[in-house]
């Protein structure tokens, strides 16, 4: 590390505290107006920005009014390096002068033992009480000090293309990164994980499309949708398309699949991922909102709809740090008005016997439990299933009860919650099956006049009805595919 690396990584922090915009954008900003940082340099500033991030309140109260270094984002990464990743003050002299080296043996000694939970947590004040009145005050520390580690690298094996087996095989004889373990994920039969984070877009196997970057958690969502064969299913809000993607694939690219999003950058991001995994029953399709009346011809019509809905990503701060500093807790009351509109919005797309998959990636009831009860509360046509039964089903055994509630330091995974409805299917009596043939028949003897409702029609359109009711019932005919215009190529 040299005083000029120092530098430039203290100049992007200084940028990220804004919290104006998403980390990972301005660190992708960062690395293109940089390129003359080569690997080893790119990786330090990476690690040390999301290093404080992860750390931000604690690093904070260790530095606070600690004088000698008056540049604050500089301070955050020296101090992450003396109290985070255990660097001594000798290995830090070289880009230490004299009065900076007596301020890191400072830092170096200082007690942290009584500070507040919540900056042990290192989360705002509302978000503890939040998670302490969830979790309790344990299993909420347990939980936050989780996020602390960096996200291992979740790979999903493209079933269209390839198998696990012959995956592994591949990547474990190519493997030469020392301390990189790779090994099947524990829970998603499609999983792959690796220790280290790298850099796999021009592996040979991300290009022919065998593989896509996948967290396990996500890839459950895609088994909790447990598609049929030739079935109809919408993923309402797709945004890149990775569990778009692992659906496809389930349903071996048979049926129809649609991917709804209201970014049209999103879904030409999913587009180029579709060239490579092979799919031909994919459409996307840009929507304005949950509203858009494009939608209406639609429903009732699909068997299995998933709503990722969007949320506070509090349960993938591993990965996005700076989403506990940018949130308000006026933001979380706003995201659960936004929740229940487009879960209610895609209940009318679920056909009769048909399941709607609820997701987040938060750890907030408020998000998670909340919505599924308050809309089971006020849509009686829609019942729960349990989650650890269908996972169960297709021999995953992944048992959270009745939702699925994932965790970091239990499951290894993100954060995340699901819910599985029904719709209850539509129940036709057998006697009054029976009495209304029994009286078409007649109406079509001239024996009964038609009903009030069908007198409208003429005699010879509702005999050709029965006619053609007779023929089906003698024949099995497919059914046709509802006419969907297909998206231009521009917004795919």
């Amino acid at each position: 590390m040299t005083p000029n690396l120092l530098r430039q990584a203290a100049m992007l922090l200084t940028n990220l505290l804004d919290f104006n915009s998403p980390a990972d954008a301005k660190l992708g900003e960062f690395f293109r107006n940089n390129r003359e940082l080569g690997t080893k340099d790119r990786a330090f500033v990476a690690e040390s920005v999301y290093g404080v991030l992860r750390r931000l309140r604690y690093l904070s109260a260790v530095t606070a009014n600690e004088a000698g270094d008056p540049d604050d984002a500089r301070k955050l990464i020296l101090a992450w390096l003396l109290r985070v990743q255990g660097k001594s003050i000798r290995e830090l002299e070289p880009i230490l002068n004299e009065q900076q080296t007596e301020w890191a043996q400072a830092i170096k000694a200082k007690s942290t033992e009584n500070l507040p939970l919540a900056v042990q947590a290192d989360v705002r004040d509302w978000l503890w009480d939040k998670l302490v009145a969830q979790y309790g005050e344990q299993e909420a520390l347990t939980i936050c000090r989780s996020m602390f580690n960096q996200a291992s690298l979740d790979l999903r094996v493209n079933t269209i293309k390839g198998n696990r087996e012959e995956v592994l095989a591949r990547m474990l004889a190519e493997n030469t990164v020392k301390d990189n373990v790779i090994e099947v994920t524990p829970h998603s039969p499609t999983g792959i994980r690796m220790a280290a984070r790298l850099n796999i877009s021009k592996h040979v196997l991300f290009e022919a499309g065998k593989i896509e970057v996948q967290d396990e958690g996500s890839q459950l969502l895609a088994y909790l949708v447990a598609p049929k064969r030739g079935q109809m299913v919408a993923d309402f809000c797709a945004g890149a398309g990775g569990k778009t993607l692992a659906i496809g694939a389930l349903m071996k690219n048979t049926g129809r699949l649609y991917a709804f999003d209201i970014s049209e950058k999103r879904l030409m991001n999913l587009g180029k991922r579709l060239k490579r995994s092979g799919l031909s029953n994919l459409h996307a399709q840009v929507i304005t909102s949950e509203t858009d009346p494009k939608l209406k011809r639609l429903n009732g019509k699909f068997d299995r709809v998933l709503v990722d809905a969007p949320c506070s990503g509090f349960g993938t701060l591993r990965r996005n740090p700076d989403l506990k500093w940018r949130f308000e807790a006026t933001d979380i009351a706003e995201l659960n008005v936004k929740q229940t509109a487009i879960l209610a919005r895609a209940a009318k797309l679920t056909k009769a016997g048909g399941r709607l998959i609820y997701a987040t990636c938060s750890l907030l009831s408020d998000e998670n439990e909340s919505i599924a009860e308050a809309f089971l509360g006020s849509n009686s046509e829609f019942s729960l299933v349990p989650t650890n039964e269908v996972l169960a089903q297709q021999k995953i055994k992944v048992d959270t009860g009745k939702y699925l509630k994932l965790l970091p330091h239990l499951h290894g995974t993100d954060g995340f919650f699901a819910a599985v409805f029904e719709r209850k299917a539509e129940v036709v009596k057998p006697n009054e099956d029976k009495a209304e043939s029994a009286k078409e028949l007649a109406v079509e003897k001239g024996e009964a006049k038609p009903t009030a409702k069908k007198a409208a029609a003429k005699p010879q359109v509702v005999k050709e009805k029965i006619v053609k009711e007779a023929v089906i019932k003698e024949k099995t005919v497919k059914a046709k595919k509802p006419k969907v215009a297909k998206p231009k190529a521009a917004k795919v």
